[in-house]
Parts: structure tokens; C-alpha cells; sequence
């Protein structure tokens, strides 16, 4: 999996007339937690640096370099403003080398189906799958083959076969469908 460099320093005034300030400098108020830390580390990073981590459907672990500690982290959660979008704030959960951590994965699709040559339509029902393992066992994407897939047919979960990590989602969530248009709909029992 890839790993993304985040520049940050540390802050000590917290109240929301700071934040304003951090934010108006064109920086993001972010908060670091979790093993091998012993108390929040609450720090800023330049906006711009989140473009790559944020703005993909790529997976990225992140190394988090506040003032010259280094911290392994994953991206928790994003805050984004309800009008301009742009980034209000970041929380990360640091991890260690040698303990599990959860995790959402894109889904990526592979193979030509049937069913889309037949003129069915591919819908994905979900384009990330919860997984949980160690960092470095963790992949940049899950690979789903279609190439078996007729009109009507879904792929699920359960036909996964992960090797390294467990997936957490559900085994019965289909992942993809291949739909069967209204115009094919009547030729279907033909």
C-alpha cells in the first residue's frame, strides 16, 4: 500500500478563534491518536498537502512528520465545510507495524462481462469494502472479476478470497450487479 508524507506543527491554543486563523492561513487543524501515543497530538498541516490523500479513490497510508516525530497513521475521519467543501479538519489513528488495524478499500473491477455485452448495465453497489489487518499486508485495492457475470447476476462478498487480511464487511452485500434495462426486461423470458 502506498504511504503519503504529511508535513504538520504542533499547536497548543485550541479555542475556535485559532482554528479560524489556522484555517484562514490556508492550513488544516488535525489531530493525531492511538498506539504508541500517549496523549493527543493536535497539530496543522498546509492544505494542499491532503490533495493526494483526499481528492483519490486511491488508499494511502500516511507518515505523519510533526515537527520531526514521526507517526504512522491512517486517515480516521475528514471534516469538509457544507457550502465551499474545502477542508475543515482531519483526524488520524496512528498505528504500529504489528497490530491490526480496520480499513476501507476500494473495489476494483477486472474482466468483461456477459451480461454488459448482452447490454446490461453494471451498478456497483459498494466501492469500498471494510477490511482489517496489518498495515503491510493491507492491499492498494480489492480486485472483482465480472468475467462470469450474465444479466441480472450479482457478485457478493463472500466469493472474495483475501489473503493476508480479513474483510469485515458483510459476506451477503453484493458488491457489484450487472441490471438488466427496461428494454431487455420482456426478452429476457423469450
Amino acid at each position: 500500500m502506498k504511504t503519503l508524507e504529511i508535513i504538520g506543527f504542533k499547536r497548543a491554543n485550541l479555542d475556535s478563534a485559532a482554528l479560524n486563523e489556522i484555517r484562514d492561513s490556508g492550513n488544516v487543524p488535525c489531530v493525531v491518536y492511538g498506539p504508541g501515543i500517549p496523549e493527543q497530538v493536535h497539530f496543522y498541516s498546509p492544505a494542499i498537502l491532503f490533495r493526494d490523500l483526499i481528492y483519490t479513490p486511491e488508499v494511502h497510508l500516511v507518515e505523519l512528520n510533526v515537527e520531526g516525530t514521526i507517526i504512522k497513521a491512517v486517515l480516521k475521519e475528514a471534516q469538509f465545510h457544507p457550502v465551499s467543501e474545502a477542508l475543515l479538519h482531519a483526524d488520524f489513528m496512528a498505528y504500529t507495524e504489528d497490530k491490526a488495524i480496520k480499513f476501507e478499500i476500494p473495489v476494483k473491477i477486472e474482466g468483461s462481462s456477459p451480461g454488459i455485452a448482452k447490454g446490461g448495465k453494471l451498478e456497483f453497489k459498494t466501492r469500498k469494502l471494510k477490511v482489517k489487518g496489518i498495515a503491510g499486508n493491507l492491499p492498494d485495492f480489492i480486485s472483482v472479476d465480472i468475467s462470469n457475470l450474465d444479466l441480472g447476476k450479482s457478485f457478493k462478498v463472500a466469493e472474495l478470497k483475501p489473503e493476508g487480511f480479513e474483510i469485515l464487511t458483510s459476506p451477503n452485500v453484493s458488491v457489484v450487479t450487472i441490471g438488466i434495462p427496461r428494454a431487455l426486461r420482456g426478452k429476457k423470458g423469450e
